[in-house]
């Protein structure tokens, strides 16, 4: 089984969630977040494995170009573009479709690759790590996300989405079996719940929700889990404690009382998404 974690905004602790409940569920853990891979720092695996993810992109021949525009037109990513000299290559733009080399009739455009990133694995606290770094500068991190999941096994794992509810968000659940949501109990975490909440239904998967940062009382997401009838998988309390073990880059299960609560919290996973 492979279980997505991801959240309606930044910064309600889903990367914190991921590392802790893959140690204590013993299962791999895939850091999806290509933008900013920060799982590794309390993970710290040992890295046996690296390789880079190559895209490609049009290259015209001037001397075969009879600037003809049907590759512009034809390109819905602004890829391309007509001076009326020559055609422009936005390399960055493009998707790599290849409807613009279907309708050049010329034969004045070919592909070539270019790398836009790279897939790390390793080795850190007992179980398998991997992760996906966009490089800087590049706009699109989908096909870092794919191919980091194209590459994995069918053994369980945990897979650290991106923040939001983007295509990069939804390029990740496509690979999961079930889905995990972390928030906090604000406005703010409330409101973009439930848009996350709504792209999981689409997929008609299993999911559970997870408060960060809890205040102790009978918040907003509390009352809508009971409400909604979502499986409320477990609550971690908002204390200084978590904030110092975060910040000196160690996982909340090396305290005694977060790893119980992380083992609860494992124990309602297996409950609600049939563990097998």
């Amino acid at each position: 089984m492979k279980i997505a974690v991801l959240s309606g905004k930044g910064g309600t602790g889903k990367t914190t969630v991921s590392i802790n409940l893959a140690k204590i569920l013993e299962i791999s853990y895939v850091d999806c977040d290509v933008e900013e891979p920060n799982g590794f720092i309390f993970m710290n695996p040992k890295i046996t494995s690296s390789f880079e993810v190559e895209v490609e992109y049009p290259v015209i021949d001037k001397n075969l170009c009879n600037l003809c525009s049907a590759c512009v037109n034809v390109c819905e990513f602004s890829a391309l573009a007509s001076t009326g000299k020559e055609i422009v290559v936005f390399e960055k733009l493009c998707h790599d479709c290849g409807a613009c080399k279907m309708v050049c009739k010329s034969n004045a455009l070919t592909y070539q690759k270019r790398s836009i990133g790279k897939i790390e694995s390793g080795v850190g606290n007992d179980i398998t790590c991997m992760r996906g770094i966009l490089d800087v500068g590049e706009p699109m991190a989908v096909p870092v996300i794919r191919t980091l999941l194209e590459s994995l096994d069918n053994n369980p794992g945990l897979i650290d989405c991106p923040p939001g509810t983007s295509c990069n968000v939804v390029s990740a659940l496509r690979f999961a079996d079930a889905a995990i949501l972390v928030t906090e109990p604000s406005a703010f975490g409330f409101h973009d719940l439930q848009m996350a909440v709504k792209l999981v239904q689409q997929y008609q998967m299993p999911y559970g929700i997870i408060i960060n940062k809890d205040d102790n009382q009978n918040n907003m997401i509390k009352q809508f889990c009971k409400s909604d009838q979502i499986p409320l998988l477990g609550l971690i309390p908002y204390k200084m404690e978590a904030a110092k073990l975060y910040s000196n880059g160690r996982m909340l299960v090396e305290e005694e009382s977060y790893q119980l609560l992380f083992q609860t919290i494992a124990d309602k996973v297996k409950e609600v998404f049939s563990w097998n």
